[in-house]
């Protein structure tokens, strides 16, 4: 059986890829969860001294997860160069979509990949929680895994709504700087009922149900969260079927589903089998198992791809397999894996000189590396021992490559190894001020354990260059199986992390500075400047939005202060007045005030401000004595770097020292007035919002935010920070109290008294219930639509699941699907949803059928009452010109990749369709999907496959195939659908 044990004590059971292709710009081994790796690890080698230190580059790949992060950062945070960004994330839409992972070097979060990062780091967490524990990596992959799905929890916004990205591809690709200064809008993107996507909602609840078993032990309350949405998630995804990408379109152009849903819809439910124990999960992946693609012309499940963010199919192969032991999932998942090994038919992946198995250009690293973890954890289940062995060296060998064993002698993961990249295409690890992704030349940070995309072609070819975004892109998908499989290479071979790791990078010069020169020579009544504010910031990076500069002088002892003038002439800082400030017997400074300007590390513009002011005095002047003269070249010199003009944010000395002798404002010593008494509201069972009347800071320095403490007997805990009078507590249990109060603190770090506290009680009674004995309500008004002559839908009413109030609610777990014959009903199938496909009808057939409930405890409700229609007579070619069809393709090199959108816009329904179209010459499809593929000459064919055979009128179903061409690609021009001319456009 699988390493992965399911929740419950289960029967014995019997004996495709990141394509942005178009895109420029008590013991030593602790469980993680009950019921997780009960099985011993099987090897097919000894375990000897590993050629690598897995347990340092799996510290390191848990540090680049928290390098990804976006959000309020927490006090834990490891990475000392980022802080806190994307705080507005969805509000254009009210919500709250703060946190996640930023996809790449990039800084759009989109759903799909960042879920299936989650899913199979928690894949890795459950196979290996020895390996983490070696590497002392146990608690940072729980808090990496936590931290993640708390945002898909903010992501999914009700049952049938999921937001699937936040900010625009091409206006953030259309700058390169760090996330914590970012400007441009950031719209929201979800899917509905109304505009589906079943790949993004079904992979995201295959993220939530695995990271509810890593959970289960440690926060039980927090594991029944997670599943409770991923059940939500998977029957919005079952039901409503559809592309994301076709809702989101923005998401086409980098991360399109080619594949479909089909995969998502068997992984989803796999996940959630293994996380609920419930059997009717295993029947739905096994059931959905048999939509997956096969290779062209044949009924051959796929294998010339690998598991990726778009197709999880080949995952599949071998969860199914090690679950079920079934020969025809052993089967997929062999002739998957030989064809990475050994070669299926003739056919193989690539392999570079070095022993790189090469599968595509882009992020070639990331193919092998998934493949490897899978290989790994199946070669630990399968028994036979010749395919035992093959698979595991070639993961073992496959990891090794990256770490670098290759004929480079490298690493291909930043900070770690030999000679390891030093400019990944990252913006924020870069650090650049200019917008500029050269400059500067040196990457600021380090991005320790990213794992780079590698080399572009089977030769062990690589540059380190950051423009090279396809051999030098890093990404949370790059990481995940690779994360995985350094966990289980950690628990076979063991390793040391790094003692003192991270250490806090010390910044690479001054952050902030001001540079100044004389605007003219020193005359006898005034002094004349030319000063710019610099912000190259990335330590972290931080905006300047309350910017002050001070010109320090001393008062000549003729003249009076009442005479002082400072005017501006050229200012980058809106209309604010200058000011003359005494500091204490004859010293005074002339402060510039930019508050209001925004001066951020963005841009030749953005980064800088630039004041010329003239403080002058009445018939004298010696500006000689002035401590912020001193220096000042005139004339055509460029402007220097000059501490003597002092430059703050707010009441903070940013840069440059304040004169000895200054006797202006003291350091602030004054903490911030007390809050008003907290008001608890929204109280639910699990959460509350507290909010309270803001304080004032009168020290000058400025109110920095508050601290939220729980208050026991005499024990104030610090529990959360805030910069905002309000703060939502969660994780809170029902039907207790709860104390809490809060205080202020400003920037120089003075805290009030905490304020008056509050106290409350959460909703609910905790009470042991017993049994679910209660059965679900009847489903009610079952309906048959789309009958053709082979097939129905079916749909109804959903039912919910009582309780007497004596006993547990379980939930409604499903339905069974039963064929009426007189007075007996024969269940033919089940669902999770309240729709039901019905398919191997018989043409001018009266069929019965009615439709039961049943919970997650076994109880099953009456029968509803039966639904009667009679299928049709199968004449339903439509006439010529009833079907459209629009054709897109994408192209790459001598590749590229076809999309083929058929619309039946005729008034009957198809029981099957037949695409036929010819190739213009030179163009070969090698490997399609959603179809039967098949090609003769010129001549293509795309059969129906038997899950989306029927086709109503004004449906519409989309296929596609990848292709090899020479030369340009030309777009074929006509298309027929059972033999008749369909409009193409």
């Amino acid at each position: 059986m699988s390493r992965l044990a399911p929740a419950h004590d289960a029967p014995a059971p019997a004996p495709r890829g990141r394509r942005r292709r178009a895109v420029v710009a008590g013991s030593a081994t602790v469980a993680l969860a009950a019921g997780a790796l009960v099985a011993p690890m099987l090897t097919s080698t000894a375990a000897a001294a590993p050629d690598f230190n897995y347990a340092e580059a799996l510290q390191k790949s848990m540090f680049f997860y928290e390098a990804q992060r976006s959000g309020d950062l927490p006090a834990s945070n490891r990475v000392s160069w980022r802080g806190d960004s994307g705080l507005a994330d969805g509000s254009d839409v009210g919500k709250d979509l703060t946190g996640g992972w930023y996809d790449a070097g990039d800084h759009v979060k989109f759903g799909l990949p960042m879920a299936f990062t989650s899913t199979m780091l928690a894949w890795g967490a459950l196979e290996s929680p020895a390996g983490y524990t070696k590497a002392g990596q146990l608690d940072e992959i729980k808090d990496n895994l936590r931290w993640v799905n708390d945002y898909f929890v903010k992501a999914h916004t009700a049952p049938n709504e999921l937001y699937v990205q936040v900010g625009n591809g091409t206006d953030d690709h259309k700058w390169w700087g760090p996330a914590e200064v970012m400007t441009m809008p950031r719209p929201a993107y979800k899917i509905t009922a109304a505009c589906p996507g079943s790949d993004a909602a079904g992979e995201t609840a295959a993220s939530l149900a695995a990271a509810s078993i890593v959970f289960k032990t440690d926060d039980p309350t927090y594991s029944a969260k997670l599943l409770t949405h991923a059940k939500q998630l998977y029957s919005f995804a079952d039901t409503y079927r559809g592309k994301y990408s076709d809702c989101v379109t923005d998401a086409a152009s980098y991360y399109k589903s080619w594949s479909g849903y089909q995969d998502e819809l068997v992984w989803g439910a796999y996940w959630l089998y293994k996380a609920t124990g419930d059997a009717s999960y295993l029947a739905k992946a096994e059931k959905e198992y048999d939509g997956l693609g096969v290779e062209n012309q044949t009924t051959t499940r796929s294998y010339k791809w690998t598991v990726a963010w778009d197709d999880k199919s080949y995952a599949a192969y071998a969860l199914l397999a090690m679950e079920t032991g079934k020969q025809k999932y052993v089967d997929d998942a062999n002739r998957w894996l030989d064809y990475w090994t050994v070669g299926v038919n003739g056919a193989k992946v690539n392999y570079s000189p070095g022993g790189q198995a090469v599968l595509d250009t882009w992020g070639s690293l990331r193919y092998a590396a998934n493949t490897s973890f899978v290989a790994l954890v199946y070669s630990d289940w399968i028994t036979d021992a010749t395919r035992k062995a093959r698979y595991h060296d070639f993961g073992v060998r496959q990891i090794n490559y990256a770490l670098g064993d290759n004929p480079r002698k490298s690493s291909y993961v930043v900070g770690f190894g030999a000679n390891p990249p030093q400019n990944p295409h990252h913006r924020t690890a870069h650090g650049s001020w200019l917008d500029s992704l050269t400059n500067p030349v040196k990457t600021r940070h380090t991005l320790y354990g990213a794992l780079v995309g590698g080399p572009g072609t089977a030769n062990d070819a690589y540059t380190d260059d950051r423009g090279d975004y396809v051999a030098n892109e890093v990404a949370t998908d790059y990481n995940a199986g690779f994360t995985s499989a350094l966990a289980r290479l950690v628990e076979e071979y063991g390793g040391t992390p790094l003692a003192s790791f991270p250490t806090a990078e010390a910044p690479d010069g001054d952050q902030f500075f001001v540079e100044a020169k004389l605007n003219q020579p020193q005359t006898g009544t005034f002094t004349e400047v030319k000063a710019i504010i610099r912000n190259q910031s990335a330590f972290p990076a931080r905006s300047l939005t309350s910017a002050k500069l001070r010109y320090w002088f001393t008062l000549d002892p003729d003249e009076q202060a009442s005479n002082i003038k400072v005017t501006t002439n050229y200012t980058e800082c809106g209309t604010n007045p200058p000011s003359v400030v005494a500091a204490g017997g004859s010293l005074y400074y002339a402060e510039i005030d930019c508050t209001g300007r925004n001066i951020y590390p963005g841009g030749q513009s953005q980064h800088r401000a630039e004041i010329q002011f003239r403080v002058a005095g009445g018939t004298t002047w010696n500006a000689a004595n002035d401590p912020s003269f001193a220096g000042l070249a005139s004339g055509t010199a460029d402007p220097v770097k000059t501490k003597a003009i002092t430059l703050y944010e707010g009441g903070t000395l940013i840069w440059g020292t304040e004169p000895g002798d200054v006797v202006g404002p003291d350091p602030d010593t004054t903490a911030p007035s007390v809050p008003g008494t907290p008001v608890a509201s929204s109280v639910t069972g699990t959460s509350a919002t507290l909010s309270w009347t803001p304080s004032t800071d009168t020290g000058g320095s400025g109110l920095a935010g508050y601290e939220v403490y729980r208050v026991q007997g005499t024990t104030a805990t610090r529990v959360a920070t805030t910069t905002t009078p309000s703060y939502a507590l969660t994780g809170l249990t029902p039907d207790t109290a709860y104390t809490y109060a809060v205080a202020a603190k400003d920037t120089a770090g003075n805290v009030s008294a905490r304020s008056t506290a509050v106290t409350f009680r959460t909703t609910g009674v905790i009470v042991d219930p017993g049994p679910d004995t209660t059965a679900p309500t009847v489903p009610t008004a079952v309906t048959a639509a789309g009958v053709t002559a082979t097939g129905a839908t079916l749909s109804w009413t959903a039912s919910s699941d009582p309780t007497n109030g004596q006993d547990h609610v379980s939930g409604v777990a499903g339905y069974d699907i039963g064929r009426v014959s007189g007075t007996a009903t024969t269940v033919v199938g089940s669902s999770t949803g309240p729709t039901h496909a019905l398919t191997g009808l018989t043409a001018s057939t009266a069929y019965q059928y009615a439709v039961r409930a049943k919970d997650g405890a076994g109880n099953v409700s009456a029968w509803s009452a039966p639904v009667s229609f009679t299928t049709t007579n199968g004449t339903t070619t439509p006439p010529p010109s009833s079907c459209s069809v629009k054709y897109t393709a994408n192209t790459w090199g001598s590749g590229f990749t076809g999309a083929v959108r058929l619309t039946n816009t005729g008034t009957s329904a198809l029981s099957s369709w037949t695409l036929a179209f010819a190739m213009p010459a030179g163009q070969t499809v090698t490997q399609g999907w959603s179809a039967t593929w098949s090609q003769t000459g010129t001549a293509v064919t795309a059969k129906n496959a038997a899950w989306n055979g029927p086709l109503a009128a004004g449906s519409s179903i989309e296929v596609g195939f990848n292709g090899t061409l020479t030369g340009t690609h030309v777009a074929p021009t006509a298309f027929t659908v059972n033999g008749a001319a369909c409009t193409v456009g």
